[in-house]
């Protein structure tokens, strides 16, 4: 292993080697901590240190890193406080996520990295969004994100690299290319050469380096940052290292043939960087012994702190208060009417229009939304008006995209995404539900994204431009959901999704865009998330719905005026307003949960169940679901018709009235 110094002082190689040493001697001390008992589980790094130190080392403090498993040196060299670290790993509540993750799945906004989820490959698309961002602020900055070699397989390192690409940002990819992902050895994983050559697929340039080097790492990574930056363009880095242990230690390493440990253990990235600085006389060996009894004395008094932490007392409402970050609006809320009639679609274009204008770190993303102005040509004219920076087309790569958005969140930006159909949604389903949702829990991060989802059927688009799709995510705890009828509420709402720094997911009935007028002020004005609108009063059978259902019931009621209908608007899903649900439980004692998704999953289970718990004594009849039928939304406009929870709705009032 050859080292080239370059200019670099006797301090500096000296500051290498101690950042390099200190996480293998933690290493070591974790190995032992997992064998008396007192963590559960590590992911070892030990034989790829190089890469993580080098890499810390050629950024700046303050650029977003997006580290794996294996990169304990990024939280070592950005002077992450052991013993906080320690408290981590034991699962204590001193540490970055309250004991509600484990090992390297955390992040900090203070030391600018980001945490990992265990679906590896969505940490890349974030890189993107951060990259975004820097190159909007036009700072002289990187964001850098790890893979490993199993990663690359994933569709996500294609949809980043893809974006990264086609949108000129300065982003550092870097491949850990250790020989296996879990017991999967590389020729297993993929058949080209080197990886690195698949930079040249995505019109960018690349580089395979010795990845146990950590000169090169870091002189590759300093030369190649000033590239991104002075070019604005990505780069991909393919690190070759050798994995010294299992992928985590309960896995062993019994599939991995014993003479590469032997050869790569020659290799060893500190035991080969400790010989250089002895033969160069830049250390004794009395300094580097010096150097690891205070390490070792370090760690000790570091661990000694989180052993004395107070062992977590779980507090419910802590819990439950944390799901989603702190808002309060300051926004006024809707004014009365005004006689100024809008159509559905109108009033949402209208909404984000405002929006775009109240915000200026608002940044607009999705398929044909710009030149073209969307399918539904919602953005039409706002290319010209806010430019392309800011309304921003993209490549089909949701997944990439949703991760864009979160990366934005980290450096202060808002986003709106739109999926070109609700039914798209699946192919970015992961970055919304395992990263978007939890990120606040997890480490107290914010994800200040608004995906619009144009949705739901009566179009005649079949079972791929029509699904309702709501449940999935009403499900998932951290994100909210929005399901307006009215252009008022349509308006109001998306101005509160925007402002919100949570995730919000606000679903956008295609059916009513031209179909639905009605009274929308022309101030700029918040519908609150979490409360439900009282459409009409009756005493009969309260009708409990939204989206659609919401017109059904009212068409119904006014088609039938011998039979007093309440009908209440949820308006949001996530969270659900329960006040004024048992309110109208207890108005008529005869309730119809009415939605256009199919039946089995559908919210109408969980409200049927919520009401039967908490307002059973308030009933004279069983709780009742008029849902659409329990299979793909089909095509032909009869099929269609006779899908739809409207076909039925006559037939199940009618049998509550007679209970």
């Amino acid at each position: 292993m050859q080292f080239h110094r370059k200019d670099l002082t006797n301090d500096q190689l000296i500051f290498t080697y101690r950042n390099l040493l200190l996480p293998r001697m933690i290493e070591e001390k974790m190995l032992v901590l997992l064998r008396q008992g007192k963590i559960s589980k590590w992911f070892s790094g030990i034989g790829q240190e190089a890469i993580s130190v080098g890499a810390a080392l050629a950024l700046q403090h303050d650029e977003w890193m997006m580290p794996l498993h294996r990169n304990l040196g990024v939280f070592t060299t950005r002077k992450m406080p052991l013993h906080k670290l320690f408290m981590q790993w034991q699962g204590n509540k001193e540490g970055y996520s309250k004991g509600r993750e484990r090992s390297f799945h955390f992040g900090s906004k203070e030391h600018h990295i980001c945490g990992m989820i265990s679906h590896l490959g969505p940490q890349l698309a974030i890189a993107d969004g951060v990259a975004l961002a820097y190159k909007l602020k036009k700072e002289n900055k990187v964001s850098l994100a790890f893979t490993g070699d199993g990663g690359t397989s994933e569709g996500d390192f294609h949809e980043a690299l893809n974006v990264a690409a086609v949108w000129d940002l300065p982003v550092i990819f870097i491949i850990e290319n250790n020989g296996y992902g879990l017991s999967t050895p590389v020729n297993e994983q993929y058949r080209c050469e080197r990886l690195v050559d698949r930079a040249k697929g995505y019109g960018m340039d690349g580089v395979r380096i010795d990845g146990n080097n950590v000169l090169e790492v870091y002189d590759t990574i300093n030369g190649i940052r000033e590239y991104c930056i002075r070019e604005q363009k990505p780069y991909l880095i393919e690190c070759m290292t050798f994995r010294m242990r299992g992928h985590e230690e309960a896995s062993g390493v019994k599939y991995v043939p014993s003479h590469l440990f032997e050869e790569w253990s020659k290799n060893d990235p500190i035991k080969n960087f400790q010989h250089f600085l002895l033969e160069s006389s830049v250390l004794t060996q009395q300094q580097i012994e010096d150097n690891q009894a205070e390490f070792k004395a370090y760690i000790e008094s570091e661990l000694q702190l989180a052993f004395e932490a107070a062992d977590i007392q779980p507090n419910t409402e802590e819990e439950l208060s944390d799901v989603y970050a702190p808002y309060t609006s300051s926004t006024s809320t809707q004014p009365a009417a005004s006689g100024r009639n809008l159509r559905f679609i109108d009033a949402i274009k209208e909404g984000l229009h405002q929006s775009m204008q109240k915000h200026e770190n608002l940044v607009l993303m999705g398929q044909d939304i710009a030149e073209y102005g969307g399918a539904f040509k919602i953005t039409e004219g706002f290319l010209q008006e806010f430019g392309k920076e800011r309304v921003r087309n993209t490549p089909l790569c949701e997944s990439a995209i949703v991760g864009s958005a979160l990366g934005l969140s980290l450096e202060g930006y808002k986003s709106m995404m739109e999926m070109q159909f609700a039914d798209f949604v699946s192919v970015g389903f992961n970055q919304i539900v395992n990263n978007l949702a939890k990120i606040h829990y997890r480490w107290g991060q914010n994800a200040d994204v608004v995906i619009r989802m144009p949705t739901g059927g009566g179009v005649g688009a079949g079972p791929f431009h029509s699904q309702s799709n709501e449940a999935w995510f009403v499900h998932t705890p951290g994100l909210k959901v929005v399901y307006p009828s009215t252009p008022a509420d349509a308006k109001g709402l998306l101005i509160a999704a925007i402002n919100d720094p949570n995730p919000v997911m606000f679903f956008e009935h295609k059916a009513l865009y031209r179909s639905v007028s009605g009274d929308v002020p022309a101030e700029y004005y918040e519908v609150e998330i979490g409360k439900a609108r009282k459409v009409q009063e009756g005493d009969d059978i309260s009708i409990i719905t939204y989206g659609s259902g919401v017109h059904w019931a009212q068409e119904y009621a006014g088609q039938n005026a011998g039979i007093s209908i309440n009908i209440l608007d949820l308006r949001t899903l996530l969270p659900l307003d329960y006040t004024a649900i048992k309110e109208a439980v207890s108005r008529t004692g005869k309730v119809l949960l009415l939605h256009e998704d199919t039946l089995t999953g559908g919210i109408g289970g969980e409200l049927s169940a919520w009401i039967t718990e908490n307002c059973f004594e308030m009933l004279d009849a069983p709780v009742l679901r008029c849902a659409s039928l329990d299979t793909p939304i089909p095509f032909n406009m009869e099929l269609e018709k006779n899908f739809m929870a409207k076909s039925r709705l006559h037939e199940y009032i009618q049998k509550l009235l007679n209970y």
